[in-house]
Parts: C-alpha cells; sequence; structure tokens
C-alpha cells in the first residue's frame, strides 16, 4: 500500500499589513479608554482642586483686607449691628474693580455670633442664601440659613473651612478663612455644577466619536499599509527572482528613507550577484579548459607510450617528459584553487608575528637568481631600511611570490623587475614593479577577481588565481592593496602593511 506522507500544517502568519492596522486600531483604542479615564476619574477632581485653588486665594486676599482695616469693620451694640461704612464701601468697589475677582462666586461675611454681617452675590442659585441673586447684597435675603450657620460654625471652631454641599439640582465649593484676631470669618463659594455637566456631555459623546475614529483610522491603517509594505512587496519579488536565477533584476527606487536605502542595497547585491556568478561561469569555463588541455595530453601520450612508442627510448623519455609536465601543470592549478578556497573560507586563517619585512624580501629575492641568470632577467631589490611589520610571515612569502611571479610572466624589454620595500609610520609600503605591456584601464577593476585575465593574457600558461590568492591574503590582514598601470608603461602592484593590533580592519 503506498503510503503518503502527513500534510504539513501551515501556520496563521500575520502581514505586516495586518500588523500595521491592528497597532493603530489598539493606539486609537488605548487613546479613546485613557481619555475615558480623564473624563471619568481625573477632570472632576483636578477642576476642583482648580477651583479650591482660586476660592482660597480669594478669602486670603478678602480676610487681608479686614486685617489691615484700622478700625473694626462692624460693633454692637447693645445687640444692634454697627458697620464701619468706609470699609465696607472699599470692600464693594474691590469687588467692582475686580480687583479681587468674585464674579460667580458668594462671599459670607460673619463674627462670632455666627450672624451675618454682610453677604455678596454673584451667583444664583445660591445654597448658602435664599436669594435672588442680584450683585451687591440689595437683595440677599435669609442670609442666616440653617446652612450658612452650620458653615460658619465649622470655620470659627477649626479655623478654617473647605466642604462641598449639594442639593438635586446643584453643588457648591465653599472655602473659609478667619481674620488673624478670630473675630471675623469669610466663606467663598462657587458652583460646581459646570464641571459635572460637561463631564457627562463628553462620556455621552465618546462613544459615537469612538466608532468615527476606529473607522477612520481603519480605513488609514489600510491606505497606510498598502503604500508601506508596496516596496516591501516588490523587495520579495525581486528576491525570488534571483533565487529562481534571474540576476537582471532592479529595484526602483522611490523615497530615499530605510527601505528606499534597503531596495538601493539590495540592487547592489544583485548586481554583485549577478557578477559572482557570471564570474562562476567563467571560473567553471576556464577550469574546465585548463583541465581538459592537460588531461588530453596526458592521455594521448600516454597511449602513444603504450602502443607506438616501443623500444624507442628517446621518444618514450620525450613523451613521459611531456606527461609528467601535463601532470604538473594540473597538479598546479588544483593546488591553486584549493589554496584560494582555504584562505577565502577561512580554514587558514593568520598567525601573525612581528618581523622585518626587507629581510623577507631579501631571502624571497634570493630564490629568483637562479631564475634571472638563466634568461638574463633582473631582480632589482630596494630594501635598504629595516621596516617591522606584524603579520603571518608564510602568506606575506606567498603574496612576494604571486606578485613576482606576476610581474616576471609581464617582464619588459629590458628585463627588469623591481621589488621595493618603503617604511612607513607603524608598518610599510611593498611595491613590486615590472616595465612590460600595462594594463587597459577596463581590465584593472577586475585584475584580483577570481580567475580573471586581462585580455593580453589570454592563451598564457598560468591557473589565473595568483592574484586571487593575493587579495584573499591580504584582507584577511586587513592590508591596503591595489594596482597602478598604463598602457605600455609597465605596472606597480602595491600593498602596505601595519601593526593590525593596533590598526583597525579597512
Amino acid at each position: 500500500m503506498k503510503q503518503h506522507a502527513p500534510k504539513t500544517q501551515r501556520k496563521f502568519v500575520m502581514s505586516i499589513r495586518w500588523q500595521l492596522m491592528l497597532f493603530i486600531t489598539g493606539m486609537t483604542l488605548l487613546t479613546l479608554a485613557l481619555v475615558w479615564g480623564v473624563i471619568t476619574y481625573a477632570l472632576v477632581p483636578q477642576y476642583n482642586r482648580t477651583i479650591r485653588n482660586k476660592l482660597e486665594s480669594k478669602a486670603a486676599a478678602i480676610v487681608a483686607m479686614i486685617d489691615q482695616s484700622e478700625l473694626p469693620i462692624s460693633n454692637r451694640d447693645f445687640g444692634v449691628l454697627v458697620l464701619n461704612s468706609d470699609f465696607w464701601k472699599q470692600v464693594s468697589d474691590t469687588f467692582i474693580n475686580k480687583t479681587i475677582n468674585v464674579d460667580g462666586c458668594c462671599v459670607d461675611f460673619s463674627d462670632t455670633t455666627l450672624r451675618c454681617l454682610k453677604a455678596y452675590e454673584s451667583m444664583y442659585p445660591c445654597l448658602l442664601h435664599e436669594s435672588t441673586g442680584a450683585f451687591g447684597g440689595e437683595f440677599v435675603t435669609n442670609v442666616n440659613t440653617a446652612l450658612v450657620i452650620q458653615m460658619r460654625q465649622k470655620l470659627f471652631s477649626q479655623g478654617s473651612l473647605y466642604e462641598i454641599v449639594r442639593s438635586s439640582s446643584s453643588q457648591q465649593m465653599l472655602v473659609g478663612h478667619l481674620s488673624a484676631d478670630g473675630q471675623y470669618g469669610v466663606i467663598v463659594s462657587a458652583s460646581l455644577a459646570q464641571i459635572s455637566t460637561a463631564a457627562e456631555v463628553l462620556r455621552s459623546i465618546l462613544v459615537p466619536l469612538a466608532l468615527i475614529l476606529l473607522v477612520l483610522d481603519l480605513l488609514f491603517a489600510m491606505l497606510f499599509s498598502r503604500w508601506f509594505t508596496r516596496p516591501i512587496e516588490r523587495l520579495s519579488a525581486g528576491a525570488q527572482e534571483i533565487a529562481s536565477g534571474n540576476y537582471d533584476v532592479q529595484i526602483s527606487v522611490v523615497h530615499r528613507d530605510e527601505i528606499g536605502r534597503l531596495a538601493e542595497d539590495f540592487n547592489h547585491m544583485a548586481s554583485e550577484v549577478k557578477r559572482s556568478a557570471q564570474l562562476e561561469k567563467d571560473i567553471l569555463a576556464n577550469v574546465s579548459h585548463d583541465l581538459r588541455t592537460p588531461l588530453t595530453l596526458i592521455k594521448g601520450y600516454a597511449e602513444t607510450v603504450r602502443d607506438l612508442t616501443g623500444t624507442d627510448d628517446a621518444k618514450r623519455t620525450e613523451q613521459c617528459n611531456i606527461i609528467v609536465d601535463e601532470t604538473d601543470r594540473l597538479s598546479a592549478l588544483v593546488n591553486s584553487v584549493m589554496e584560494l578556497s582555504k584562505v577565502q573560507n577561512g580554514s587558514e586563517k593568520p598567525n601573525p608575528i612581528d618581523f622585518d619585512m626587507s629581510e623577507l624580501c631579501f631571502e624571497v629575492a634570493g630564490r629568483y637568481d637562479a631564475l634571472c641568470d638563466q634568461n638574463h632577467w633582473t631582480l632589482r631589490l630596494e630594501a635598504d631600511h629595516a621596516a617591522p611589520v606584524n603579520a603571518d610571515p608564510a602568506m606575506m612569502e606567498r603574496v612576494l611570490h604571486n606578485l613576482l611571479g606576476n610581474a616576471f610572466h609581464h617582464i619588459g624589454e629590458d628585463g627588469v623587475v623591481i621589488l621595493r620595500v618603503i617604511p612607513q609610520d607603524q608598518g610599510c609600503r611593498v611595491e613590486v614593479v615590472d616595465h612590460g605591456p600595462g594594463i587597459p584601464p577596463e581590465d584593472l577593476p577586475h585584475l584580483f577577481d577570481r580567475y580573471y585575465r586581462a585580455r593580453q593574457d589570454a592563451g598564457k600558461t598560468g591557473t589565473g588565481l595568483g592574484l586571487s590568492i593575493t587579495k584573499a591574503i591580504l584582507q584577511q590582514h586587513g592590508f591596503a592593496f591595489g594596482v597602478d598601470s598604463a598602457v605600455g608603461q609597465g605596472s606597480t602592484f602595491w600593498f602596505t602593511m601595519c601593526d593590525t593590533r593596533t590598526q583597525p580592519n579597512p
């Protein structure tokens, strides 16, 4: 019986668009909840504190006027109340001129008998006095209600007063102060009905306002999320195109924000991937070609030795030498590929130590004496001064051999190659100079790429990996490198060495 693998259940993944919509909706609900909380729990207490502070300042200012009066503000002559007319005229003028603004307030003056001396009304209705609300005290009636007498008693017994009194239709805040001698009391009150009504109105409109805001936020979130995720979707589509093998993808950069910079980086990545893919194809083609030639020769001469040469020792030796040479060539190619792979993937790491680069160059240059004598070439060493550096000497020796081998490969008619060491602060600069044909400008940017060959090198022997290995080694050390060249004037390959323990990698 054929068995089928169980289907993998797809987990629901919320898209960025829905995440943005939920975030904006959540923020709206949170804001509305905060507004409702402020209206319900903070608006009325804060309003009451503000009103109390204002009433306290008014009561204190009025009591200060009493304390500053040179004559008593009232007397009781055999039970008959006699008021200081000058003082009360001053109080009335102060209220009218709004030096002490009592608009919307009720002011009650009393003495230790708990009876009213004077009452000023600009608030209607007033719970303390059964009044018609006329300003100036002209129409005040029953200024000694049970409620106001109770409040006066609290004021004189406690020394100060703070109360909120309520009726079925309104509520008032009362603040009372005593004069310095304790003979007179002032109660200032104001209505609190407006804030309660305002809070109820705000709460009543909050629900429809919340619904309208939610609808608008959802619509805005849909439009914004679509606008926000569109470039991300283009990037995703571009990544899928690259994954399918289309490296010609370029994303249009509309905005210069973070996503715009991401699109620019994506385009740069796509270009580099395309270049790397093409380079890999070129490497494969070149390696295949270079492998095919020695393998064909090895097979052909081996068959010749086996079938035709017979006992002809001279021919057999010649053909075997060709087989050995081609085998060496094949081995050199394989070794170069393996060496480049080790350096690039990090399996072969530098082991830096302190040494003299001029001394290393002297040792390496000595190994080319036989080659120079055989071909009548000259390797000129310019390393007269010590150049202490910190690097891996074995890797630096490979770099020198690769650069010198490349220079001898392109040596000029004068047969001169120069190896120069220039001491610098905390390091040195090493140059390998040849007077050969030079390098065209269009080849310079790609000279250190794997298996890249300039046009004038086409058909020449070599693995084409020497400069790539040199580049990988120098990059591992964090050393700067490059080439200066002009057609017909030779080339100068250079790199600078520094103490990697104190200098950051570029």
